[in-house]
């Protein structure tokens, strides 16, 4: 048994009637409906919602004009010979020139080879130490690959080795002060 109603005496089934879509919003009405968009010349869509249209300059006031602004009511105009002179594309302010900046000077040993850093090599030791990349840093290589060994053989427990000599050097221990050349580590 269906659950549609008997079809009407006319013989149209409704489940086989063809129905048509309304026309789109916005789109143009259908043609029979007799409303016709307005077609004067200074008619102009609503603005969209939200949004309001610029408002009209009010009368009296001009737009501002590029150079110095009005003076202020209450306040005298400078007098002459009191300010100093204007120079286009330059502040008013009588500040001295800064010095440009340059690389940081290098802490240069006696023999005037470059000073290893203690934050590099406490920073590596941090974040590297498992690998002993802060003991290649210093020189000391054969350390360096015995905490490599030490991390693999113990599967990765022996990288605390290196943590805490990371945080040694940046304490400043007399046992990690010095590189393998015994040249101290440079602030």
């Amino acid at each position: 048994m269906s659950d549609y109603p008997p079809p009407p005496p006319g013989g149209n089934d409704p489940s086989e009637t063809v129905w048509s879509a309304p026309p789109p919003p916005g789109g143009e009405p259908p043609p029979d409906s007799g409303v016709q968009p307005p077609t004067s010349p200074d008619y102009a869509p609503p603005p969209a919602p939200g949004y309001a249209p610029p408002a009209p300059p009010q009368p009296g006031y001009a737009p501002p004009q590029p150079g110095y602004a009005p003076p202020q009511p209450g306040y005298a105009p400078p007098q002459p010979g009191y300010a100093p002179p204007q120079q286009p594309g330059y502040p008013q302010q009588g500040y001295a020139p800064q010095p440009a900046y340059g690389p940081a000077p290098v802490a240069v040993g006696p023999d005037g080879r470059p000073l290893k850093s203690k934050m590099t090599a406490g920073l590596l030791g941090i974040f590297l130490g498992s690998f002993g990349v802060h003991r290649f840093y210093l020189g000391y290589s054969g350390i360096g690959i015995a905490q490599i060994a030490v991390t693999i053989v113990t599967c990765g427990i022996g990288g605390i080795w290196g943590l805490i000599e990371g945080i040694l050097i940046l304490t400043g221990s007399p046992s990690l002060s010095t590189d393998a050349e015994g040249r101290p580590l440079t602030n």
